[in-house]
């Protein structure tokens, strides 16, 4: 498989081109132009009443389609182009088998045809993050595999040293790696948290990989709010 990345960081677009044979599984709605490739749509849990369970959980609990799109390659070899709905950039993470990747709500875009995808709970600490209560999991049992995820903005790769804490609004974190730790917190005291514009954070520690977006999609939604119309 072939990737080609174009217009990045702010409309990124995905283009892969496929030897004969081979597969991509995308999210349902991704897809913007294709040739020569072959689509089926099928549970984004796999199949039978697992499968189900999963793409359930999936739907409901990290705002990802019930379904994914896979694009397989005719004879001859084709090729996909894949965006996310938001404006943004796209990246990439190679996932080993035993190596499992988190992956904010809404940022799963599409994956090898190898790598499986379910829900993470984050526990009590989702409750105050601001964000979903579920991150999605990547990984794989059968060889690697690469996983492709969008972020609303550019995306930032931060390495996590031992030792070392990173501290990220909430709703600036795309996704991070195995051997991240967060903690729930804030920035400053009470009068910051009320006053300085800033809400809750994830405090990273321990070593590995996060991956932060440039802008805050909650909050454009809130500059918006105020000029939507108002019903009677």
């Amino acid at each position: 498989m072939e990737e080609h990345i174009e217009f990045n960081p702010s409309f990124t677009m995905l283009t892969l081109a496929l030897a004969p044979g081979e597969s991509v599984k995308a999210e349902a709605g991704a897809m913007v132009c294709q040739s020569g490739v072959e689509m089926k749509t099928g549970m984004a849990g796999g199949g039978g009443i697992g499968g189900f369970f999963k793409s359930m959980a999936k739907s409901v609990f990290t705002n990802e389609s019930f379904f994914l799109n896979t694009f397989t390659a005719g004879p001859a070899g084709g090729w996909v182009s894949l965006a996310p709905g938001s404006p943004g950039d796209i990246a990439w993470f190679d996932c080993q088998p035993g190596q499992n990747l988190f992956i904010q709500s809404g940022s799963y875009l599409a994956s090898t045809a190898n790598v499986e995808t379910d829900t993470k709970f984050q526990g009590f600490k989702g409750v105050f993050s601001g964000e979903s209560l579920f991150f999605i999991r990547a990984f794989t049992q059968a060889g690697a595999g690469r996983v492709y995820y969008n972020s609303y903005g550019a995306v930032k790769q931060i390495p996590i040293q031992a030792g070392q804490i990173v501290t990220v609004d909430t709703g600036h974190v795309v996704a991070f790696t195995d051997g991240v730790d967060y903690q729930i917190g804030k920035v400053g005291g009470l009068k910051s948290l009320a006053f300085g514009g800033e809400g809750l954070v994830m405090h990273f520690s321990g070593q590995g990989t996060v991956w932060v977006q440039t802008r805050n999609i909650g909050a454009l939604a809130g500059l918006l709010v105020p000029h939507l119309p108002t019903g009677n």
